[in-house]
């Protein structure tokens, strides 16, 4: 028997240059990109994770970091079931940006909506770059603000698979389902053929981790 197929928006926040692109990424196709190109506008990628009898697939909206598409955001976000606000732990400007979009979201998105704060770059601490980002206040604005926290690196792929994961675990699936349904012509839409999903270019499957 097929499983049951939900489609989930998610929409990546934060600063430019923190990795959103490279989280992404590091989840669609396991791989990454030591100098990525900044993102112009958004860009829309997909994936598909099986967990017990449901299958979600992920409709990713990374959006850019730079202020002059700060106003796009809105876009982008309305009508979108999950959030990752991302910043930098070597960074404290972009953890300032980050709560700047957590109180945005509260305020503007659906109330439903499920935020992740995620720390990306994790492996410069690791190899000797100073953290910048307390773990103990990110930890704070997250129980604050009912937020799940993960810090990831996107170059290493830790904890990358375990954002969504977390996030397709919190999502009720009917719900998702429901708003899907119900967006009507309020939610940003583009045709399928006008999709990007780098999972076509992969020789291989996806990675085993986001296949469970």
């Amino acid at each position: 028997m097929n499983s049951a197929l939900t489609s989930i928006k998610l929409v990546l926040l934060g600063e430019a240059a923190v990795g959103k692109s490279s989280i992404v990424l590091r989840f669609v196709s396991n791989d990454f990109a030591e100098n990525k190109e900044p993102t112009i506008g958004a860009a829309f990628l997909t994936q598909r994770v099986n967990m017990g009898d449901h299958t979600i697939k992920f409709e990713i909206w990374d959006t850019a970091g730079q202020e002059r598409f700060a106003s796009l955001a809105p876009m982008y976000y309305r009508n979108a079931q999950a959030a990752l606000v991302v910043y930098d732990v070597t960074k404290p400007q972009s953890f300032i940006k980050a709560r700047h979009w957590v109180k945005e979201l509260r305020e503007q998105a659906s109330k439903d909506i499920i935020i992740a704060l995620v720390g990306n770059k994790l492996d410069m601490v690791e190899t000797g770059a100073e953290r910048k980002v307390a773990l103990e206040e990110a930890e704070n604005l997250a129980s604050q603000e009912g937020l799940l926290f993960f810090e990831t690196s996107a170059k290493t792929g830790s904890n990358v698979n375990e954002v969504f994961l977390a996030i397709g675990q919190k999502i009720p699936l009917k719900s998702a389902q429901q708003q899907q349904q119900g967006q009507g012509s309020s939610g940003l839409r583009i045709n399928d053929d006008s999709r990007v999903d780098l999972r076509a270019a992969q020789d291989g499957p996806a990675p085993s981790s986001c296949n469970c």
